[in-house]
């Protein structure tokens, strides 16, 4: 496999950019980390959750990083009708996120039951906009599924049709349940596994399969929150790895023998699922081989900061034109 490598410009299809000022200083790491379009998820406090939110939380972000293509999603909640369906469609709105209720950050409002929500269904259905499920309920072992993150999850998708597909992200490639047990900086919902279902995740990867690809749901938080914990506070759940996603794709598939699938799974099988293909402006992402650099120990920028995953790890592929 070459040293350098030229790529169709990546999608990362789930990323959380939070708000306000912490929203401005992680927006211009998309482009940092190699991609060019973020599919933004509507988890806010309060949540993203009619046409008018969703288009101003995309000017605030445009304002932060205007070089990105952000497509933007809604929260499923009562609040949201058929009737707005139509009218987010029209404003260019792409999908709707259902979280069941408290499985992950900032999902207190979530979902217990999906009957009410039938006709907003078929409103989606006739616009053709998607339904982004968190494929997870609370801990409870008769019921329990997960998204891309078991060989489980991983066969039912396989087993689907084509209006079904599933993200992976990177740090579901590395980690293990000994990777985060005890340790918080590696700690997200859903939580990594086993052994046999990472190599599960590699293996639809290696494999080639188009309806498997990158949403690095890379989930931000200030250091403290992640780094103390309390019988009253947990630790936040969340890996951030936007400032550094294609390095480390490419890192974690060179790993693991799958580098030729790279293009694939950040590029071209996400975009030709939600059809969203590359635009003759965005041209190509080139990065090359490397040896001795390591991921940053910290990313600062004022009174913001983040950890990002890999932090101080020696890392084999860079950036060299974006």
């Amino acid at each position: 496999m070459s040293d350098s490598l030229a790529i169709a410009a990546p999608a990362d299809f789930h990323v959380h950019l939070r708000q306000g000022e912490f929203a401005a200083f992680l927006a211009p790491h998309v482009r940092k980390g190699g991609f060019r379009l973020a599919y933004v998820m509507p988890n806010l406090r309060p949540p993203i959750s009619n046409t008018e939110e969703a288009l101003l939380y995309r000017a605030q972000l445009q304002a932060a990083d205007p070089t990105i293509d952000y497509l933007m999603t809604l929260y499923l909640s009562p609040e949201l009708t058929p009737d707005e369906i139509r009218k987010a469609k029209r404003a260019g709105v792409v999908g709707v996120k259902s979280y069941p209720r408290g499985v992950t950050t900032n999902s207190d409002g979530g979902i217990e039951s999906y009957e009410a929500y039938y006709p907003v269904f078929e409103a989606m259905e006739q616009e053709d906009m998607v339904l982004n499920l968190h494929g997870e309920v609370p801990s409870d072992a008769s019921t329990n599924i997960c998204h891309a993150t078991t060989r489980a999850a991983v066969e039912c998708v396989k087993g689907l049709g084509d209006t079904v597909a599933c993200t992976v992200t990177a740090h579901h490639l590395a980690l293990t349940v000994d990777d985060w047990a005890g340790q918080s900086w590696h700690f997200c919902k859903p939580v990594a596994k086993y052994p046999d279902d990472r190599q599960a995740l590699q293996d639809v990867i290696k494999e080639g399969h188009p309806r498997f690809f990158l949403g690095s749901d890379s989930a931000p938080h200030p250091p403290h929150t992640k780094s103390t914990a309390s019988p009253l506070h947990a630790c936040a759940a969340g890996v951030y790895t936007s400032a550094i996603l294609l390095p480390l794709v490419a890192h974690l598939l060179d790993s693991f023998g799958a580098l030729g699938r790279l293009e694939g799974f950040v590029s071209t099988y996400g975009r030709a699922f939600y059809r969203v293909p590359v635009s003759q402006s965005e041209g190509k992402v080139v990065i090359r081989r490397v040896f001795g650099r390591l991921v940053e120990e910290q990313l600062v920028q004022g009174e913001q900061s983040v950890v990002p995953f890999w932090a101080g790890k020696p890392i084999g592929w860079e950036i060299v034109e974006s």
